[in-house]
């Protein structure tokens, strides 16, 4: 069969949600290959998936460390070590993918959608790709905010009049990101661009996302909104009515469990409403806060089996990642978003606009957190509004769906229309 290659950021979301998509690849005989810095490698979990290191002198042993811890610490001033972080992979991409590519023999690519060098060098190579979103999608539409924005949807000539100047700032603020891109479009003699969202594929485009779950827009045909990347287990059941005390599960994600401060709040909501409280810090704690965070009568532990805990779990408090939230919705469990960076804030407002939960900021006390809490677990209609997801959730297809269209995209070479693949 046809080799493939995987092209994304080094981040273990975004790696997982792209190795569940490979396994269904590999199941219908077809050969996969992460390619990206050396210690990437150590962010995969299936052995019979090949990882190709490129970037040795630009990114060695350390860098990938330095990212991540970028990438935990995003706000302020932070944030622009870390994008000019993330620019100098995809410069390091442009640069080395042309010939690791031929070397390998790959046919098509998989190009995450925040990781611009795929597409360009595809393009370039005049190999077929598709187009990834593991977070929000990142395709533009005037009539909504962008994902990394903390806005509403509205419609009024106020919201669209700040959806515009907000663009204009964010793409200000990219712009090191912008100049990097068009370079290299130019020295490889593709289109001009300087955007992630014009290095999309014209072939196939796919999101973790549902309809369900986002403002109206609009999206271009070749868009398949497949639901959740994961691997072949099953969906947990629905979880059943609570005979003793409500069960919540908090989890700030694989980057953001050291924010000890935030999870504090949080023990203290819920020893104030008498629930119990499962958090998963995923290594982001030390011992002594363990204890402490025990204290307040919560359970705490490094990692959890997230799917099986919310089939069990009544509301979950997550920092706004996507991949929670899409777990959230598969187990029909109440959402109480609490964004901290990237595209977080657009994800919470979109748990808040399609009534699946509510969010707050960050800075919130722990009453406030109480209180939003309280109505999550009294008020069933936030449960009622997420069972009525589950059936285009179950017909969205998952993995299993987006492979197929991968296949059909990479092998016919032609765009796939959503609802014929």
């Amino acid at each position: 069969m046809s080799h493939y290659a995987i092209i994304a950021p080094p981040l273990y979301s975004h790696v997982r949600a792209l190795e569940a998509l490979a396994q269904q690849l590999l199941a219908r005989g077809h050969r996969i290959t992460f390619i990206q810095q050396a210690e990437a490698r150590t962010l995969l979990n299936d052995t019979r998936i090949g990882f190709y290191a490129v970037g040795e002198r630009s990114h060695p042993p350390g860098s990938l460390a330095r990212t991540l811890q970028l990438t935990a610490r995003p706000s302020g001033l932070g944030i622009f070590p870390l994008i000019n972080d993330l620019t100098h992979t995809t410069d390091m991409l442009c640069r080395e993918l042309p010939a690791a590519l031929t070397k390998l023999g790959v046919e098509g690519l998989i190009v995450d959608q925040m990781e611009a060098a795929g597409g360009l060098v595809a393009e370039a190579l005049g190999l077929p790709f598709v187009s990834v979103a593991c977070a929000l999608p990142v395709n533009r539409d005037e009539a909504i905010p962008l994902p990394v924005m903390p806005f509403h949807y509205a419609t009024d000539a106020r919201s669209k009049k700040l959806y515009d100047s907000s663009t204009k700032i964010y793409d200000w603020l990219m712009r090191r990101q912008g100049e990097v891109i068009a370079r290299h479009a130019r020295a490889l003699g593709v289109r001009e661009r300087r955007g992630l969202h014009e290095c999309l594929s014209p072939l196939a485009q796919i999101s973790q996302t549902l309809p369900a779950f986002d403002f109206p827009r609009q999206l271009p045909a070749c868009f398949h909104a497949v639901g959740p990347l994961r691997d072949a287990h099953p969906v947990p059941s629905l979880a059943a009515a609570a005979t003793h005390a409500p069960l919540v599960f908090a989890s700030l994600g694989t980057l953001q469990g050291h924010r000890y401060r935030l999870f504090r709040k949080i023990a203290q909501a819920c020893q104030q409403l008498n629930v119990r409280l499962l958090i998963a810090h995923c290594g982001g704690l030390n011992e002594r806060q363990t204890a402490k965070l025990a204290a307040y009568g919560a359970q705490v532990t490094d990692f959890a089996d997230q799917s099986a805990v919310l089939g069990q779990a009544q509301a979950v408090i997550t920092h706004g990642g996507l991949n929670t939230v899409m777990d959230a919705i598969a187990s029909a469990t109440p959402v109480l978003a609490i964004p901290l960076a990237f595209d977080q804030p657009g994800v919470a407002a979109r748990v808040d606009y399609c009534g699946i939960g509510r969010q707050a900021s960050r800075f919130a006390s722990s009453s406030t957190l109480a209180h939003h809490l309280s109505a999550l677990l009294s008020d069933g209609g936030y449960r009622q509004r997420l069972i009525a997801m589950q059936p285009q959730l179950q017909q969205a297809g998952g993995a299993a769906q987006a492979a197929e269209i991968a296949e059909q995209a990479l092998s016919g070479g032609s765009p796939v229309l959503a609802g014929a693949a």
